[in-house]
């Protein structure tokens, strides 16, 4: 990790000097929209076919049977379905508080507009496979899909060279009652789930994270379906001073780095000391991590950066926009109420960023790269959309009648003005 001096740098450079370069190259783009085309045209075919080309996987059927999620029940530990059980009822609690009736407003007499939440009825959820098994995404997709009322919930995940979807992954899937799992990766299992196929419907609605070519194919499919965000490579960021433990704070930023080859973590920091005392605790403990290899390239990406004051420092903060913000600060909640643009917070110094992925409730689903600027973390709302109604009585259409009359005749629409006054003509 490099640790520079923010005060050589001007905020937008100091910005390009640290943003990753994410690989948007053609000949991805050129690859999906192959995939794309060759899944809209063959379906059930090309995914048999794909699969055998990406996963390695002869495969006879794409759906994961009830025998296949009995015998992962049967791999997985006592443990792991406990600890399942446990951040499943912590990420309904928080979900289930999130869903609220919005009152209706009466916005003059006789007049009252109010919205309504109705579900998505059929969504699509992603669950990566490649350089780990997550289990966990299907619990943050899987949750709030069914607390929104989603009729049907379809789920693709990349089969390994057997044939066999992760068993961590069928159980959570199954504690979430999701029944339709399909063994399918990549590109591939998006166009399926944008186009349809013989045995994968069509959804509405795409959700998930995944490698360049599953975010590439998600964006050339919008329109075709919505998609929750575009998703990059996982990213961190940390504030701290000289109250938090150089330890805790290298750990937290490991865990981050340990994602992909291209995560990125970045100390933000006023004291050169702690930033020295990070890097040297970050170098230490990799050594002694399994991921050492992904740590190592990770590391690459990384930074710390060492300001001169706390407002120069928070402009960094919201210009940067990270997808996890970890404040480790005796001035937390100052800090707190200048952060605008950030995925995800953690607060002090045992709210490690860990603990959001797993169990404390909230969703892990986050913008990334950037756009938390403009987009929120994945919650119950996402699986949904609001109704807007109104409901007018004889008096409040009366009360509106001149207002609507004039403003139509300005705009030239006669039909709009005459469907208001012919209401108020004798004889009609």
């Amino acid at each position: 990790m490099q640790i520079l001096s923010a005060k050589n740098y001007s905020l937008s450079v100091l910005l390009v000097r640290v943003r990753r370069n994410p690989k948007k190259a053609q000949n991805v783009e050129n690859a999906v929209r192959k995939i794309l085309d060759d899944v809209r045209q063959n379906k059930d075919k090309a995914l048999f076919s794909l699969a055998k080309k990406f996963d390695g996987a002869q495969l006879f059927s794409l759906r994961v049977s009830k025998k296949e999620i009995a015998e992962a029940y049967a791999q997985e530990s006592a443990a792991v379905i406990a600890a399942l059980r446990v951040a499943k009822t912590a990420i309904e609690k928080f979900e289930r508080a999130t869903l609220m009736r919005e009152p209706k407003v009466v916005t003059a007499t006789g007049v009252k507009v109010w919205r309504e939440f109705r579900p998505i009825e059929r969504v699509g959820l992603y669950i990566p496979g490649g350089k780990a098994v997550y289990q966990s995404p299907v619990l943050m997709l899987g949750v709030p899909a069914k607390i929104a009322g989603c009729k049907e919930v379809v789920l693709c995940v990349p089969p390994d060279p057997n044939g066999k979807a992760p068993s961590a992954v069928l159980v959570a899937a199954d504690l979430c009652g999701i029944t339709k799992i399909f063994k399918v990766g990549g590109a591939q299992a998006i166009a399926a789930m944008a186009y349809g196929t013989q045995s994968i419907p069509k959804v509405s609605k795409i959700f998930g994270p995944g490698n360049q070519y599953v975010t590439t194919a998600k964006l050339l499919v919008y329109g075709e379906v919505d998609i929750d965000m575009p998703a990059g490579p996982s990213e961190v960021l940390v504030f701290a001073d000289e109250s938090a433990n150089p330890s805790w704070i290298a750990a937290d930023l490991l865990a981050q780095l340990e994602h992909s080859e291209d995560a990125q973590a970045i100390l933000v920091t006023l004291s050169k000391k702690v930033a020295q005392e990070v890097r040297k605790e970050m170098f230490r403990q990799c050594k002694s991590l399994s991921r050492q290899r992904i740590l190592c390239e990770s590391l690459k990406n990384s930074f710390g950066l060492v300001f001169t004051g706390l407002e120069k420092a928070l402009r960094f903060i919201n210009e940067y926009a990270p997808e996890h913000l970890e404040i480790v600060s005796r001035k937390e909640s100052e800090i707190l109420a200048k952060v605008i643009n950030a995925g995800s917070v953690f607060l002090g110094a045992y709210s490690s960023e860990p603990l959001g992925d797993y169990a404390t409730g909230s969703n892990h689903t986050l913008p990334t790269g950037g756009y938390a600027k403009m987009f929120s973390p994945l919650s119950l709302a996402s699986f949904g959309k609001k109704m807007q109604i109104q409901k007018i009585s004889k008096t409040g259409m009366k009360n509106l009648q001149t207002t609507v009359e004039t403003l139509a005749e300005r705009e030239g629409l006669d039909a709009h003005k005459n469907a208001i006054s012919i209401r108020f003509k004798k004889n009609i």
